[in-house]
């Protein structure tokens, strides 16, 4: 794939490849898990505050939190976001970096998102030293964007409350992309990434002596109709143009073969992107569950709603498309959705304008490496080219903005207790 080879930005970052490398190998080595991330914000603030311009804030709504800024006085404020936790997940690759914490891998490429958003620091504090650049960019690196706490709440919605975009007028941020090679993104205007509720229900019966059903009722015979419903929803009380999906991950009852059960307990996850189907499904998930009454049973229903869908504004997206023909005029740009992942970046975008892009990183081994697998890695190639393309999106939206009215959405409110 070729590239501007005599674009600035292009040279410059490919100058900092090396340094990118030992900066995503040394994060890859020393993983740490969500509201964890002790080590790698410490080193995360520790180079932000060597580069000439920085002002650094830490511990902004979460005590792994690292915020940085460069700014020029009045003027547009953009910020990029990388989340920078890892997972509970024992790594089996054998390259020489992998994980010295045992059980704990980067498996979804946190490590690359916080070194590319390391080295479009260095890139835009050139840019803010050489130019004249009329804003401001928030470099926000936010914890905990795999799992929540107690709460139920990741990382994102703590900084947004706390105030870490306050003032900022859009937001941006990448996510490494293993299904397309080095030189190929993926972009999608809209609902992009999943709604993500957690539930629980619970089926209660009479149980009993195995030998003698008809003295009870068993809670494990309404399963099975339960379910039938249940797998029913998405198919047929669903629009067919929404996407959404429910999926049982564990059902639990019971404690010998010959002793029917009092109840069963079922979780699961609900996905959807528009708030209208995600309503709807767990509107009908209870009515599935109503199945039990007339069986003589009853039921009680838990859903915990968590992060909203990522919606990608259009005109953010653009900003991103024309960055990419500036600096890579032949990469591969995919227009689709992301999946129903679940992406807390999500909060932030409910805020105000932004947008998140993949970026192709897949290797060319042969080996299927998926996100969240435990042989999951990436073409390190890839980072000087996401640190290029952040890079030159800010300044291009710094530029446009500075000439034109700025469209700040209706602020979310999001309850922290």
């Amino acid at each position: 794939m070729a590239d501007h080879a005599n674009h600035p930005l292009v040279i410059q970052a490919n100058g900092l490849s090396d340094q990118l490398i030992e900066w995503r190998r040394k994060f890859h080595q020393h993983p740490e898990l969500s509201f964890q991330e002790f080590g790698t914000s410490q080193f995360v603030a520790e180079v932000l505050k060597k580069i000439k311009g920085f002002h650094v804030e830490t511990g902004i709504g979460v005590e792994t939190s690292v915020v940085g800024t460069l700014t020029s006085g009045e003027g547009p404020v953009i910020a990029i976001r990388a989340d920078m936790d890892a997972l509970p997940i024992k790594e089996e690759n054998t390259f020489e970096y992998k994980s010295k914490n045992e059980g704990v891998m980067h498996a979804c490429g946190h490590d690359a998102h916080t070194t590319i958003l390391l080295g479009a620091a260095h890139l835009l504090a050139q840019k803010f030293e050489r130019e004249e650049l009329k804003g401001t960019v928030k470099f926000i690196f936010q914890p905990a964007e795999e799992s929540t706490d107690e709460k139920g709440l990741s990382g994102s919605p703590y900084m947004v409350q706390a105030g870490a975009y306050d003032g900022v007028d859009a937001a941006i941020a990448l996510h490494m992309c293993p299904w397309l090679p080095v030189g190929a993104a993926q972009v999608n205007d809209g609902y992009s990434m999943a709604n993500v509720d957690v539930f629980t229900a619970k089926i209660f019966g009479i149980g009993g002596h195995g030998a003698y059903p008809e003295l009870g009722t068993d809670p494990i015979w309404m399963l099975g109709v339960v379910m039938q419903a249940l797998h029913g929803i998405v198919a047929r009380k669903l629009p067919a143009l929404e996407a959404g999906v429910i999926s049982i991950g564990q059902i639990h009852a019971g404690t010998a073969s010959n002793i029917i059960p009092n109840e069963v307990v079922i979780n699961g996850t609900i996905r959807s992107y528009t708030p209208e189907a995600r309503d709807l499904l767990s509107s009908e998930l209870m009515k599935a569950l109503s199945i039990v009454e007339p069986m003589g049973g009853s039921y009680s229903l838990d859903v915990e709603r968590g992060e909203p869908a990522l919606y990608n504004d259009a005109h953010i997206n653009n900003l991103f498309l024309k960055s990419i023909e500036e600096l890579y005029p032949d990469f591969e740009i995919v227009k689709r959705p992301f999946g129903m992942g679940g992406e807390d970046f999500g909060y932030v975008t409910q805020k105000i304008p932004g947008a998140l892009f993949f970026l192709g990183s897949g290797t060319q081994d042969g080996i299927q490496r998926d996100l969240h697998t435990p042989v999951y890695d990436l073409d390190e190639s890839s980072l000087a080219k996401g640190a290029a393309i952040l890079t030159q999106t800010a300044l291009n939206f710094l530029k446009e903005e500075s000439h034109s009215p700025i469209n700040i959405k209706t602020e979310v409110q999001i309850h922290v207790s």
